[in-house]
């Protein structure tokens, strides 16, 4: 039987560690990307760091890491014969869970003091990247970008051995609602920026 994959990457850690767990106890593989990785680490759940899938390290200060053929290839594919047969060709392993929220560009934004160089390094690439590729393939893959997600995921695996498709829409929904919202406190804040004497 394949192995399922997770890929979690997640500023806001809230119930990541148990929702990390149930997911392997449900025979998931995770990988996982700098503090995600190491907090996993720490709560003693086995993880992939996502260089050892890609053969890339993390690049620019962290600025480049999920952004590869090896992820994205892997939410991307549909259950297609030819899209598999290519994930084959390439070493590509299907994603089917996608757990990502991103960087804290509004709480960073607005905090006192803070200078424009520091709110525009929170402004995720990655992250909606995956997000949108995850929501998108929403046949297959399931996204959550909200931690209150993580149990009603759980219990559907348990229950059921699958996330069910009603429900993986629904989180997809979610998900493009959550970079559209992201996307629009970024608009917000250049537009204050630019329009500042």
């Amino acid at each position: 039987m394949e192995r399922k994959r997770a890929l979690i990457s997640v500023s806001d850690k809230t119930g990541l560690a148990d929702f990390a767990a149930g997911l392997v106890a449900y025979g998931f593989e995770i990988v996982s990307t700098g503090g995600t990785f190491e907090k996993l680490r720490a709560e003693g759940i086995p993880a992939i760091y996502v260089s050892d899938v890609t053969g890339f390290p993390e690049i620019l200060d962290g600025r480049v890491k999920t952004l590869h053929p090896k992820i994205h290839g892997g939410i991307l594919a549909r259950d297609t014969a030819a899209h598999r047969a290519q994930c084959e060709r390439e070493g590509i392993a299907l994603i089917s869970l996608v757990a990502v929220n991103l960087y804290p560009f509004r709480e960073t934004a607005a905090q006192a003091g803070v200078t424009p160089a520091e709110v525009i390094e929170q402004i995720d690439i990655g992250g909606p990247a995956l997000v949108r590729a995850a929501a998108k393939n929403q046949e297959r893959v399931t996204v959550v970008v909200n931690p209150a997600g993580y149990q009603e995921v759980l219990t559907a695996l348990r229950d059921k051995g699958e996330v069910p498709l009603a429900l993986r829409r629904r989180l997809a929904r979610e998900a493009f609602a959550h970079t559209a919202a992201y996307d629009k406190a970024i608009t917000d804040y250049l537009a204050k920026e630019t329009a500042a004497p």
